[in-house]
């Protein structure tokens, strides 16, 4: 059989892009990992750690931006440092320590945090979340903000539910309408990711940014009428049964 290339070359350019397509479609995961300490000592040291050892090794890896922020207001009790991982496939989540185990580089600025004594760790514990990105937003972004970075406001939420299919519900909600008013209002959206592993499942959690409290008062101020409409459709009642919001700021190291 004689074939005809006018016939077969659209064809595999169609195979290709739908292919890439594909593959764009997937979405990023994210990682949002919680370091919990006691001491302004621990702090210090996961700092240099962060912001010397560990996200530029992450970027070697090519990971290219990271996120590190801390509580506007910290629990003394429980201080936390948020570190934000975004990756194209998940695989990266499995591998990224064995990278790091074999980066020179990242052993040696690491040292004193990753070689701590058994009676003198850096933190208390290590907490980890792992999140797939929404489909109305597959990809973090670095937010468009002016101000310095410590009179930021990164407002970080976790909508929980009381089913698996209502926390569904909830994020088909978000693609249906929230995320395309948070973008018209350039609430500066940092990313949208239902938790997949995590200690407060079904739940999703999303991070936007402001340049200080009063952006952030007038930009929610805005918000409301717009999401009235939305908010009394009957199809989606009932799908929140906790709104957990924590107010951030981005360290001086943070890519974001």
């Amino acid at each position: 059989m004689r074939l005809n290339l006018l016939t077969i070359v659209p064809f595999v350019l169609c195979l290709l892009m739908s292919s890439l397509a594909y593959s764009q479609d997937e979405g990023y995961y994210y990682q949002l990992k919680i370091y919990h300490f006691k001491t302004a000592a621990q702090e210090a040291q996961i700092d240099q750690f962060l912001k010397d050892a560990y996200i530029p090794a992450m970027h070697r890896a090519g990971i290219p931006a990271v996120g590190a922020f801390k509580p506007v207001a910290q629990d003394t009790a429980d201080q936390r440092i948020y570190v934000f991982i975004p990756v194209a496939k998940f695989e990266q989540l499995l591998t990224i320590d064995d990278v790091l185990a074999k980066d020179n580089q990242f052993q040696t600025a690491g040292a004193a945090y990753i070689n701590a004594a058994y009676n003198n760790p850096p933190y208390t514990r290590i907490e980890s979340i792992i999140l797939k990105a929404f489909e109305k937003m597959l990809k973090p972004a670095v937010p468009n903000l002016t101000s310095p970075k410590r009179d930021r406001i990164y407002e970080l939420r976790s909508y929980e539910s009381a089913t698996e299919k209502l926390s569904d519900n909830k994020i088909e909600m978000f693609n249906f309408a929230e995320v395309d008013i948070f973008t018209k209002l350039n609430f500066n959206a940092v990313f949208y990711g239902k938790v997949i592993s995590g200690g407060t499942m079904p739940n999703l959690m999303y991070l936007t940014t402001f340049n200080n409290k009063a952006d952030r008062d007038e930009h929610w101020k805005a918000f409301t009428p717009e999401y009235a409409p939305i908010r009394g459709l009957p199809q989606y009642q009932n799908n929140t049964s906790k709104n957990v919001t924590l107010f951030l700021y981005p360290t001086d190291y943070s890519d974001y």
